[in-house]
């Protein structure tokens, strides 16, 4: 995954390769599907699972490439200069259209000016959790537990500096009146091992990364990031359920080049939005911890500007630096 969501196993979907006439395609080459993080995680798979369903619906190549580095900006870049004719496409989460310009100090595209919402694919939540070592069974009591001991109980881990579940805790904290401090792991595994043996007391992380240790009473989520509850934890209560005002969730969204025709836009979202909607794709999403959308490219492009601005004053707060 890219460093702001965790990895979850790989799927599987096949590619095929066809021609047809040129009235029936968005151009006469291959589409490429731009990804910018390596593969074998949940979002590589999704490129795949979209890309075939593409190939049927368009009756045309589709291919996906996997063009890693400096955190995702490299391909990010490349689709931006890409022409606008939507033959490249750029399969990507959250953080490099909505949180980096929020991040780095410059990036070389502007996430908004720079492309043309196409469809967002699918969105996952997260869920702060504690050990069995803390008494709090909801957030109210964990929030009254941290208050009677700060110097001791204020630690959350998290499975990356710069992740949206870093950013969340430091939100959360805010929200509750309360000096949260984020203690950075590489994942969310070691972080979960550091909760279960009471090394720390809070974790956030990914909803779908908790479950199974939830499940068999090792640790307790004590709620969940989204506007609804979750389908992997539906006894646990949300945010918002438990009296703090916070829906966050991240997601993965395709867009196109600026200038990308608006015929064009509208035929490659019907296709993404068919693709989504399969009940084989949506199937392997859930089981990834992927809740399947399909949005409209007008919707995908009120959800980017509205959660860039959501994320800003809690990257601010935090006052993470990354490397350039």
């Amino acid at each position: 995954m890219y460093p702001f969501r965790m990895l979850l196993p790989a799927l599987f979907a096949g590619m095929l390769a066809t021609l047809v006439p040129a009235a029936a395609q968005v151009g006469g080459e291959p589409i490429r599907i731009v990804f910018p993080f390596a593969a074998g995680g949940s979002g590589d798979a999704l490129a795949r699972l979209i890309a075939d369903k593409m190939h049927t619906a368009l009756n045309r190549p589709v291919i996906v490439e996997n063009r890693t580095g400096a955190a995702g900006r490299i391909a990010v870049n490349a689709v931006k200069s890409a022409a606008p004719d939507g033959n490249t496409l750029l399969i990507t989460p959250i953080a490099p259209v909505a949180i980096y310009p929020h991040v780095y100090k410059s990036l070389d595209y502007d996430p908004i000016r720079d492309f043309e919402p196409l469809s967002q694919l699918a969105t996952f939540d997260f869920g702060v959790a504690v050990g069995q070592q803390v008494p709090a069974k909801s957030l109210k009591e964990l929030v009254t537990w941290v208050k009677a001991a700060p110097a001791a109980r204020t630690n959350f881990g998290m499975p990356a500096a710069g992740s949206l579940p870093h950013f969340l805790g430091i939100m959360f904290g805010r929200e509750a009146g309360v000096d949260l401090h984020a203690i950075i792991y590489r994942g969310s595994a070691a972080a979960l091992t550091d909760l279960v043996a009471g090394h720390i007391p809070t974790l956030f992380t990914t909803t779908s990364d908790m479950v199974e240790m939830n499940r068999a009473g090792r640790i307790r989520v004590l709620a969940t990031s989204g506007q609804q509850r979750s389908p992997f934890l539906p006894d646990v209560p949300t945010f918002q359920e438990s009296g703090y005002d916070l829906v966050a969730t991240g997601w993965y969204a395709m867009f196109a080049p600026a200038k990308t025709p608006a015929d064009v836009v509208a035929r490659l979202n019907k296709a993404i939005v068919a693709a989504v909607k399969a009940p084989d794709v949506r199937e392997r999403m859930l089981a990834a911890g992927l809740q399947p959308t399909g949005t409209s490219a007008a919707e995908l492009g009120k959800i980017q500007r509205r959660d860039s601005e959501f994320w800003a004053p809690a990257i601010k707060a935090s006052g993470f630096k990354p490397a350039q």
